[in-house]
């Protein structure tokens, strides 16, 4: 039996939390702002969803580096509001603005797809708590993909100019994708251990899916691109550090703040 390594636990959970919280935020950013008062709270439902599944991952990363260090770990509101940029492993997709109503979309189709068919290999995981906390989201998820396919194909499907905003989307968010079927040792040892799906055997699933979607809406399939990548050495796009400054705000003004 492969041996796991704590400090790979602690990564792949920080990573999986990361992203469902840092796309959460972006989510909410349209409280108030989207296009009708349905819309608005939609938005405001998958945000919660989202971080819902991001308390859980932290809670479970700070658990594991309890194990670790022989002392209390951090708790999920630590690892949320009191590390820098440098320290987040999300993927560089869920950082990216929000843009308009048609960018959104195509972030999250992009996303709700790949963490469909990752969480449904995640609940079969070794590692109990991690596919118990995928199966508890699966049908958050499955509601999330329904929801941005729906709106591909209507604004794919709709006016010229829904079109044009919706192709521009897809196009414009496909270089950050590659990412999310790119591998390192943590990941493979986890994959190996059976924790974590083998992410480079996604692909060809999403890019199935994805392709389906695009031609029920009458769009392209984005054209090749230069990846992106970077997320999980810390390196991220500017975006993120605007995004953290905001989130974390109260928390560093008042360390320790209690309701």
């Amino acid at each position: 039996m492969t041996t796991v390594r704590k400090d790979d636990l602690f990564e792949y959970a920080l990573r999986l939390g990361d992203s469902a919280l840092v796309l959460g935020h972006r989510l909410s950013e349209w409280c108030g702002h989207a296009p009708e008062m349905e819309l608005d709270m939609a938005m405001s439902n998958l945000g919660l969803d989202l971080i819902g599944q991001a308390r859980l991952f932290l809670t479970y990363a700070g658990e594991i580096e309890g194990q670790i260090t022989g002392k209390p770990g951090r708790d999920e509101d630590q690892l949320a509001y009191l590390r820098d940029a440098l320290d987040y492993r999300n993927f560089l997709l869920v950082e990216q603005p929000n843009g308009d109503w048609a960018a959104t979309i195509a972030r999250q189709l992009y996303f709700s797809t790949f963490q469909q068919l990752c969480f449904e290999k995640l609940a079969a995981s070794a590692d109990e708590q991690l596919a118990a906390i995928a199966r508890k989201a699966l049908p958050e998820i499955a509601y999330h993909v329904r929801f941005a396919t729906e709106w591909t194909v209507r604004l794919g499907d709709g006016t010229e100019e829904s079109k044009r905003r919706m192709q521009e989307g897809l196009n414009n968010l496909f270089r950050f994708t590659d990412e999310l079927f790119a591998s390192d040792e943590v990941e493979d040892r986890l994959a190996a251990a059976g924790i974590a799906p083998d992410a480079a055997a996604l692909r060809p699933l999403w890019q199935a899916r994805i392709e389906q979607v695009l031609r029920e809406a009458t769009l392209d399939v984005p054209p090749p691109h230069r990846p992106i990548t970077g997320a999980r050495k810390g390196h991220h796009t500017e975006h993120l550090g605007y995004l953290l400054a905001e989130m974390q705000f109260l928390q560093r003004a008042y360390p320790g703040a209690r309701w």
